[in-house]
């Protein structure tokens, strides 16, 4: 069962031998974090789950380290703090295998496969320092479980929080979750942001959703809001509020401030019995999401489904529906994008025409997204229904400078060589001449001080 759920921030100055005089500076965050702590400690918890957004953070997953004692220390800090915890293997277990039958992608990361990956094996700050407050309180000797956010859709991170619960349960363990995480980096220009006036905003909106146990506002934030405030926490604060669906939370705000251009909340939640379970309303808003995306799709776009459902299915490729037969008179360079939760699952295309149609071009490339994409396993079936698709049809390339270029406008193609790298216009986060020529730079493998020719293009986007 959950005994009591958290959110806490994780500045290391929050850590004494860290902070020093400073710890004077956010005093209602450490009067928050002891008062916190020991709410923890009177649950009588015999786990502690912790949600991380600094740890082995990947884009179509989430992690969980698996070694049997886990390690870390703040030494890089300048901390002389290290701890050393027993990992709740038993209830990892039943998370995964939870998730195992819920599709939601989970790994477990033990100290060879961290090791070799170039990933962190040990605790980082973003368990360590809330960490600190609950071994204060006599929470040094149960065991933990150290999950990493990952940046899947809201509503999978909802999901994930409900299989901890439904594991704790089977497990029979009295697991307390806490959700690490700093909210808004841009509450003032001297912070490690610029100041945008979402940031206070944000910070406002989570202050009052938590305070009031109200979870379902949080999926109906904008992602904008989010993006503009820079924050670090959303994604650990869904995740705990998975972990409470179906009970009735008593909510306590202990503490907000943000003395240094981030702001640091504190809150807790007593769960007080069962309550109506929000997630089959989730799940019934996606899906309809969803359905009414696939009816007003563009022709394009849904000859692109089509060819890779029925492909996924079978191995072939469907007949053009009559209806459809406009795609034949057209030939020209097309690209398959493919998103789930927002996040690119699959990305391939031509830049000139390469089949005798436009619909022939789409159809090898909706493939080729779907199972040949090097970045990304091959789609399952069990994805389709979850994918969302766009094609771009491009224009002809024309030779220019870098001041033609216009990210939003115009895609770009560099070419060195045999060497040539290609990048789509109007792409979330490509926002400067730059950065365009920098990714598709590194795409072809040209060094920037190597000399390249730069074509740009015009796409039709059909989503």
């Amino acid at each position: 069962m959950i005994t009591y759920a958290a959110l806490a921030p994780h500045p290391p100055l929050l850590i004494p031998d860290i902070g020093g005089s400073r710890l004077k500076e956010v005093s209602p965050t450490v009067e928050g974090m002891k008062q916190l702590a020991q709410e923890v400690a009177k649950s009588s918890p015999e786990c502690l789950v912790f949600f991380t957004p600094h740890g082995n953070v990947f884009g179509d997953c989430l992690s969980v380290l698996g070694e049997r004692q886990l390690e870390g220390d703040l030494s890089s800090f300048g901390s002389r703090f290290k701890v050393r915890a027993a990992n709740d293997l038993a209830l990892l277990q039943k998370i995964a295998q939870e998730c195992l039958d819920r599709d939601i992608a989970l790994v477990i990361l033990d100290r060879d496969i961290a090791e070799n990956n170039r990933l962190n094996p040990d605790l980082d700050h973003g368990i360590l320092v809330p960490y600190y407050y609950l071994i204060e309180a006599g929470l040094g000797d149960i065991p933990v479980v150290a999950i990493s956010i990952g940046f899947l859709s809201e509503l999978e991170l909802y999901q994930f929080g409900q299989t901890i619960q439904k594991a704790a349960a089977q497990a029979g363990r009295r697991v307390a979750i806490l959700a690490s995480g700093d909210m808004s980096h841009r509450l003032k220009d001297e912070g490690p942001y610029d100041f945008h006036p979402d940031g206070p905003v944000f910070d406002r909106t989570i202050q009052g959703l938590l305070a009031a146990a109200d979870f379902n506002g949080l999926f109906q934030l904008g992602g904008e809001l989010r993006t503009n405030a820079g924050e670090c926490g959303f994604r650990s604060i869904l995740i705990m509020a998975g972990c409470l669906d179906g009970l009735d939370v008593q909510p306590r705000v202990f503490s907000y401030e943000g003395p240094f251009g981030v702001g640091y909340l504190t809150a807790g939640f007593k769960p007080q019995g069962a309550a109506p379970s929000l997630l089959a309303q989730l799940e019934d808003a996606e899906h309809k999401r969803l359905q009414e995306e696939k009816e007003q799709a563009s022709l394009p776009a849904k000859w692109a489904r089509l060819v890779l459902e029925q492909y996924l299915q079978d191995q072939t490729v469907p007949q053009l529906p009559p209806e459809w037969q406009e795609l034949k008179k057209h030939q020209a360079g097309a690209f398959v994008s493919l998103k789930k939760n927002g996040q690119l699952r699959g990305c391939i295309g031509t830049i000139q025409p390469v089949y005798e149609n436009l619909a022939e071009e789409i159809a090898a490339n909706a493939i080729s997204a779907g199972t040949r994409d090097p970045r990304f396993m091959p789609v399952s079936q069990s994805e389709m229904d979850s994918l969302s698709y766009s094609v771009d049809i491009l224009g002809e390339a024309e030779p220019c400078r870098r001041q033609d270029l216009d990210p939003k406008r115009y895609g770009v193609i560099v070419t060195s060589g045999q060497r040539r790298g290609l990048l789509l216009p109007d792409l979330e986060g490509v926002d400067t001449v730059e950065q365009q020529l920098t990714i598709a730079l590194q795409k072809a493998g040209i060094k920037a001080n190597e000399p390249y020719a730069i074509e740009r293009f015009e796409v039709k986007r059909y989503r």
